[in-house]
C-alpha cells in the first residue's frame, strides 16, 4: 500500500501565504499524476491543482496565478505553494496520488488525511 502524509495547513490573514506538502510512502509502487483538492462543509470535495510525470500541470481557475503546484520526483512529494489567500479559500484541504505497480492490490487513487486550512483576520 502506499501512505500519504501532508503537512503545512494552519491559520493566515488574508493576502498571506502557505506551503502545503504531500510525501508518499511505500513499495513496489510508481506515481503518475499528483494532485491538491479542497472541500467546505456541505459542498463536493473541488480539484485544486494536479500535476503529470512530465510536469505538466493544472489548475482552477480560481487559483490561477495565486497557487502553484510542484513536484519533487525523488522525494514522492508534492507541493502546492499558496499566495495571496482569501477568506474563500478556507477549507480543508487534500492531496490525491495516482500510482501504478506492478501488483493490482496497489494500483489506483490514494488520499492525504486532509490538512485545514483557514484564511480569516
Amino acid at each position: 500500500q502506499v501512505q500519504l502524509v501532508e503537512s503545512g495547513g494552519g491559520l493566515v490573514q488574508p493576502g498571506g501565504s502557505l506551503r502545503l506538502s504531500c510525501a508518499a510512502s511505500g513499495r513496489d509502487f510508481s506515481i503518475n499524476a499528483m494532485g491538491w483538492y479542497r472541500q467546505v462543509p456541505g459542498k463536493q470535495r473541488e480539484l485544486v491543482a494536479t500535476i503529470t510525470n512530465d510536469g505538466s500541470t493544472n489548475h482552477a481557475d480560481s487559483v490561477k496565478g495565486r497557487f502553484t503546484i510542484s513536484r519533487d520526483n525523488a522525494k514522492n512529494t508534492v507541493y502546492l505553494q499558496m499566495n495571496s489567500l482569501k477568506p474563500e479559500d478556507t477549507a480543508v484541504y487534500y492531496c490525491n496520488v495516482r500510482v501504478s505497480s506492478r501488483y493490482r492490490r496497489i494500483r489506483g487513487d490514494y488520499w492525504g488525511q486532509g490538512t485545514q486550512v483557514t484564511v480569516s483576520s
